[in-house]
């Protein structure tokens, strides 16, 4: 509680001691509402990831059996006698196909030239060239 003068005024180090509650209880308050935010947003990319997860197990699944049902297709309709062992090494061969393409590709674009920061480093070099300029023509202007 506060001390207050006769003519109700509190006085300088009465002041800065609410100042400094109020500022720490102001730090305390902010700090829980951080921890607050933090879980829950923790919570939302937990299960958004979970979703994410179940979505891509099942799209797996489907191409699974849109491929089986591929191979069905082939062996039934365009190969004679039923060869379905040759429906499966011909799906096989075009997904097997596909799939070395995007890893190519993919690789391509994780290569470390890709990756690196190119404009960065040249503004780098050139703030570099600018700041050794600055400093020559200071140090010859004296």
């Amino acid at each position: 509680m506060a001390v207050e003068s006769q003519d109700g005024r509190r006085g300088l180090g009465t002041l800065l001691g609410d100042l400094a509650e109020g500022s720490a209880t102001l730090l305390r308050d902010e700090v829980k509402l951080a921890r607050i935010e933090t879980a829950a947003a923790a919570g939302a990319v937990a299960r958004g990831s979970a979703y994410v997860a179940i979505g891509g197990v099942l799209a797996l699944l489907g191409s699974l059996a849109l491929l089986a049902g591929v191979v069905l297709l082939v062996g039934d309709q365009w190969l004679a006698a039923d060869r379905y062992w040759l429906a499966a090494l011909i799906v096989v061969a075009i997904t097997g196909a596909l799939a070395a393409w995007f890893a190519k590709r993919g690789m391509a674009l994780l290569s470390p030239s890709q990756l690196a920061p190119n404009e960065t480093a040249a503004t780098l070099q050139e703030d570099k060239e600018w700041l050794k300029r600055q400093t020559t023509s200071v140090a010859t202007s004296r």
